[in-house]
């Protein structure tokens, strides 16, 4: 039993000792500021991030990440941490977003750079080698992105999946694995997964249509023909317009003034339209002629797909309509097991959320109606007053003559 322990130790240490933690960041207190650099980009107006755990929590300060600030802005804030390369690796990025605003349009997305970025000039345009996240705007688009580079060209993921769109906060993990699949993951769940070579054009396909091939002449791939022994009713030929036969000619009509007169057509009750002889299975049907393919000559295969050669940068390059998106627990590592426990309070945190969210509506619709009350009671008084003033209004004599007479 104890050298089953003392094995089951050392695998544990060497685990410990082999899985490393690039990057973890919870923001827990305004040290980030020193590590973390805003964007001084030419051109553009770029928001500013507070530290807020927002308006309603679990835990107002472990609750506490980045929120954007500002309505209709750029957001540009960049970090770097010592380079890694992940030969050999699996690598997980994963960070948290809580669209506390009610987001309409709006990133929600983290790019993950090499050593060439430099986070003052920081921009759109800046190359990375990942962009992973939430992208919202209007009704058509909440999807989570997943842009990978490769060879120096940004690859969008060829499946569509959808994000989270409420106001509370929500993990999103991607996973890419050596053996070139990945996995992404919102809440510890997994959303998506697959090969990187089938999910993204990073290669030539394995196969093309044969230029040389082409369909033989005489193969016949009409499942049905005209029947040739069918023919037309003699009956069958008739006007789609006829004259109205109930139309009679105004008694006020001046042929010679208004014309020949003519009754108005109308739809023929009889006309069956364009004849069309019945179909039948075709004899000499082959079926759908499949263009042959062979090996592309362009494909080679490459197992390095997954590897990164250097990370050393992560940033919020966004745009953002509505502002109040609280960023945090901004995790790099090479541990799947390890972000799995970061995220283990994830439940509570967002039980937390909707209990205090619940709490902070209801006062506010408590205050709304006080503040009904307080309007309908001032205009009661204020009716009352006008009332009053009728009540004390001084009789006034009135004389009237008439004709001169006093009455």
């Amino acid at each position: 039993m104890k050298s089953y322990l003392i094995v089951f130790v050392i695998f544990a240490y060497l685990y410990a000792v082999q899985a490393d933690v690039y990057l973890e960041e919870k923001f827990s207190d305004d040290t980030w500021e020193k590590n973390w650099v805003y964007s001084k980009h030419p051109g553009k107006e770029f928001g500013k991030f507070v530290r807020t755990a927002g308006k309603f929590f679990n835990d107002e300060e472990e609750d506490k990440g980045l929120q954007t600030s500002e309505d209709a802005r750029f957001y540009a804030l960049s970090r770097k941490f010592k380079p890694f390369g992940t030969d050999g690796k699996d690598l997980v990025i994963q960070f948290s977003v809580k669209h506390e605003q009610s987001i309409d349009c709006g990133g929600g997305y983290v790019k993950v750079f090499d050593c060439s970025l430099e986070p003052e000039d920081m921009h759109g345009d800046s190359p990375y080698r990942i962009m992973f996240g939430p992208d919202i705007c209007g009704p058509g688009t909440k999807k989570v992105h997943v842009i990978l580079n490769y060879k120096d060209k940004n690859h969008l993921i060829k499946k569509e999946i959808r994000c989270k769109d409420d106001q509370y906060t929500h993990v999103y993990t991607l996973i890419i694995k050596p053996d070139n699949t990945y996995e992404v993951q919102i809440d510890g769940a997994k959303q998506e997964y697959g090969e990187l070579e089938a999910d993204w054009d990073f290669l030539p396909p394995k196969k093309i249509k044969d230029p040389e091939a082409k369909k033989p002449e005489e193969w016949d791939d009409r499942a049905s023909i005209p029947d040739p022994d069918d023919t037309k009713p003699e009956d069958w030929d008739k006007p789609e317009h006829i004259p109205d036969p109930d139309a009679s000619k105004p008694d006020d009509w001046d042929d010679e003034m208004d014309g020949e007169w003519e009754p108005p057509m109308i739809d023929n009750p009889e006309y069956k339209g364009e004849w069309h002889p019945k179909q039948m299975d075709n004899p000499a049907y082959k079926g759908h002629w499949v263009h042959p393919e062979i090996d592309n000559p362009e494909y080679t295969p490459d197992p390095d797909l997954y590897k990164q050669k250097e990370i050393c940068g992560i940033g919020f390059d966004l745009w953002q309509v509505k502002s109040g998106t609280i960023f945090d627990n901004v995790l790099i590592t090479d541990d799947i097991e390890y972000a799995k426990n970061a995220i283990a309070n994830l439940k509570a945190t967002q039980e937390g959320e909707k209990k205090a969210k619940e709490a902070l509506d209801k006062a506010e619709l408590d205050a709304a109606a006080s503040q009904d009350e307080k309007k309908e009671d001032s205009e009661d008084d204020d009716d009352d007053e006008d009332t009053d003033e009728e009540e004390h209004v001084p009789q006034v004599e009135v004389n009237i003559f008439f004709r001169g007479k006093q009455k």
